[in-house]
């Protein structure tokens, strides 16, 4: 057990800490979903940053050329060609703007909508993904959060007005089998398996333990509504849906042996909708637009 705690720890992938937070408000006379859905907020790792790692002392930080090829803004922070996950449920549950990074000092009009805390490297444990640099634990992002629900008070004039427009319905991912990302496989090797097996065994512990931490949140928070997003179902479903990834275990860009991140202003693959991965870690946009969907069914079951 110690060795799994130390390697979980010390890993520097993403381990898709992907929190989501909507909020229920009263269908507006057209039933919009946009209406049904009015505020949005992330909490995670570089899997969904958009840019809160940018002005961080940190390597872990993506904020140039080829990241943000196919991203209408360019280069961000996110760390893909174009969209995340989290840009793609938002787009769907109805949000016209992506939701901005906390470290962008979204205004008022902003954070009624949403506010995304994630947080490249970032972790459970406050020492967790330390080794390229600082980053924001989960910790962290929900001292941020409190400083965005004060403001949303502040704003809407009374507490019990930000508890309704903050209502609680809450979504968490599990860990993915970060054993099958380009950077693991190259590595530790696979011994002929499509995965590195030994890594994705680590990973079963952690999503057994959180769906029973959901079970006890719903007991302890009945007015709360929480669900859990299988990201492993998500990526093998996605996977099959879509065979056109011939290149499944090689990364799109050029890649720095240190980080497993893109290197700057390289040329990335011109076939794209061909590859399964941006990076040595990260998903491409094609591959977040099959995945994102297969997560939504939760996250609508709890609005």
């Amino acid at each position: 057990m110690g060795s799994r705690r130390s390697f979980l720890q010390s890993c520097s992938c993403p381990l898709s800490l992907f929190v989501v937070v909507v909020a229920l408000a009263a269908p507006s006379a057209d039933g919009s979903r946009a209406a049904r859905v009015p505020c949005y907020f992330i909490f995670g790792d570089s899997l969904y940053d958009s840019g809160n790692n940018n002005n961080l002392n940190t390597s872990v930080k993506v904020n140039y050329s080829p990241y943000g090829i196919d991203f209408p803004a360019g280069p961000t922070g996110r760390f893909s060609n174009g969209r995340t996950a989290a840009d793609i449920i938002g787009e769907t549950l109805g949000f016209k703007d992506f939701i901005p990074p906390f470290a962008s000092n979204p205004d008022d009009r902003q954070i009624l909508v949403g506010v995304n805390y994630a947080s490249g490297s970032a972790g459970i444990l406050v020492q967790s993904g330390k080794q390229g640099g600082d980053n924001v634990d989960l910790s962290k992002q929900l001292r941020n959060h409190k400083v965005t629900v004060s403001r949303i008070v502040k704003k809407l004039g009374s507490k019990k007005a930000a508890f309704e427009h903050l209502a609680r319905k809450v979504a968490l991912a599990g860990i993915s089998n970060i054993g099958c990302t380009p950077s693991l496989i190259a590595t530790v090797g696979t011994n002929g398996a499509p995965c590195v097996t030994s890594v994705n065994q680590l990973v079963a512990p952690f999503n057994i333990g959180l769906k029973s931490l959901i079970s006890q949140l719903k007991s302890a928070h009945p007015d709360a509504k929480f669900g859990y997003l299988d990201t492993i179902r998500a990526g093998i479903l996605a996977s099959q849906v879509f065979a056109e990834f011939k290149v499944r275990t090689t990364p799109c860009c050029q890649v720095s042996t240190v980080t497993g991140l893109c290197l700057p202003n390289t040329v990335p693959c011109s076939q794209r909708q061909s590859y399964l991965f941006w990076d040595a870690f990260h998903p491409t946009e094609l591959a977040n637009r099959l995945g994102a969907p297969i997560l939504l069914p939760v996250i609508q079951r709890i609005l």
